[in-house]
């Protein structure tokens, strides 16, 4: 066919994909996206065709506030936005919330990286041990977690990248394990870009690193279901923050911050979220922040049912859902605190060279430093290079972002390449 027609016939299959309020639902429309996060709607698929009254009250009761319907396929909202005029409204929002100075690296990535190696695997050992203990209804012992958590925090002081970059990378059977890692290491640095207390940012950490506890009392073929699971399922696993609560205060040492993380990280702030249906006035900052960490983490990962989202597509998603769901100034802190576009992040030039972000820019997020080592449109690995996007040709830069690419697609390891350019 012909490219322009292909090209017609592409802005006319976006056109038919649109953005409404659930308020607007109707039978016989086609759910094309429910647009939230995974652990969130109570449907076995994410398309479908609205058929009864039941599955429009589903999606309500879920929190669920826009959805994405296609209109070539049931029936239209005359006036709602296209997905691509919505996605583009949200875009320019980003780009104007785009400019904050990252956390200053002490160390070099590379120095750091050795670090992070051994911390990431300390980190999801003990989470093993935590969720087994846990099982046979042992205490947590916190004298064993402190130091952890310690290990850390130290690396974020010296350079926030590393093992936030490490962390990206995830086999599904470890998910569950560094998972709580993910959530603790990303929940320290948010804690340190907003400039919270030591001690709070420490307790915080412990909140992370235990938040799941709970789900070691759910069982592994609910846990590891390769598929959305059904309504009974989907109670046991909502119970999990409670558990957690109970299993944490047989630690008389356990604080109030671990405790409260645990048992509200998935409350939401228009009271749609569990165990409480707390709205924002109720819920804690930490736990607020500690919601919100843990939904980007979980999205991003990949799982034994569904691809993970690249971090500058969960960020847009995040941002999205602040309008209902998180706190609207801590979501876009949040993006400021990891940036667009994330150390270990591979993405594309608009030269056709691949590469992996190693450095955030000091004023925007969107012109990071990239180590370059593949061009695409000739399909060859080139020398690697450190390609600074704020700068200009000759100068370094002269490239911008066009996407985020798969490392599978391209069958390369991005971690290889944090570090070889000078």
């Amino acid at each position: 066919m012909h490219d322009g027609v292909t090209s017609s016939f592409y802005l006319m299959g976006i056109r038919m994909l649109k953005k409404v309020d659930a308020s607007q639902l109707k039978l016989g429309m086609y759910i094309h996206d429910l647009s939230c996060d995974w652990m969130t709607h109570p449907f076995v698929r994410n398309r479908f065709m609205l058929s009864s009254p039941d599955e429009i009250r589903k999606i309500v009761d879920a929190g669920i506030r826009t959805v994405v319907i296609d209109s070539a396929r049931g029936h239209d909202v005359e006036d709602a936005p296209t997905l691509a005029e919505a996605q583009a409204a949200t875009e320019r929002e980003i780009v104007d919330l785009a400019v904050q100075a990252p956390i200053p690296a002490r160390v070099s990535l590379g120095e750091e990286l050795q670090r992070a190696v051994k911390i990431r695997h300390q980190a999801s050992t003990l989470v093993r041990s935590v969720m087994r203990d846990a099982r046979l209804g042992k205490a947590i012992e916190l004298d064993q977690v402190q130091p952890v958590v310690q290990n850390i925090t130290e690396s974020i002081l010296r350079n926030p990248g590393a093992l936030i970059g490490l962390l990206r990378i995830k086999n599904k059977d470890d998910y569950t394990f560094l998972h709580s890692v993910s959530v603790c290491t990303l929940l320290v640095a948010f804690c340190r870009s907003r400039n919270l207390p030591a001690d709070m940012t420490h307790q915080a950490g412990l909140g992370g690193l235990l938040h799941d506890t709970g789900k070691a009392l759910v069982p592994d073929d609910i846990l590891n279901k390769p598929g959305a699971l059904s309504d009974e399922e989907f109670a046991i696993v909502k119970k999990h923050p409670e558990d957690g609560y109970r299993i944490l205060k047989q630690s008389p040492e356990i604080g109030p911050i671990p405790l409260d993380i645990t048992l509200h990280h998935h409350e939401r702030c228009d009271g749609s979220g569990y165990p409480g249906s707390q709205a924002s006035g109720q819920i804690s900052e930490l736990a607020q922040m500690a919601a919100i960490v843990d939904v980007y983490d979980a999205i991003t990962s990949d799982r034994c049912y569904r691809k993970g989202l690249p971090a500058a597509a969960a960020l847009r998603k995040i941002y999205e859902w602040s309008k209902f769901h998180f706190n609207p100034q801590y979501a876009q802190e949040f993006m400021r605190c990891v940036g667009i576009y994330p150390v270990g992040t591979m993405v594309l030039l608009e030269s056709g060279r691949l590469g992996v972000v190693v450095e955030s820019h000091e004023t925007n997020l969107l012109a990071p430093k990239v180590n370059v080592f593949f061009h695409t449109k000739k399909n060859v690995y080139i020398k690697p290079e450190t390609v600074d996007l704020s700068r200009g040709l000759g100068f370094g830069g002269g490239d911008k972002i066009v996407g985020q690419e798969s490392p599978d697609k391209w069958n390369v390891d991005p971690m290889r390449f944090l570090t070889v350019a000078a």
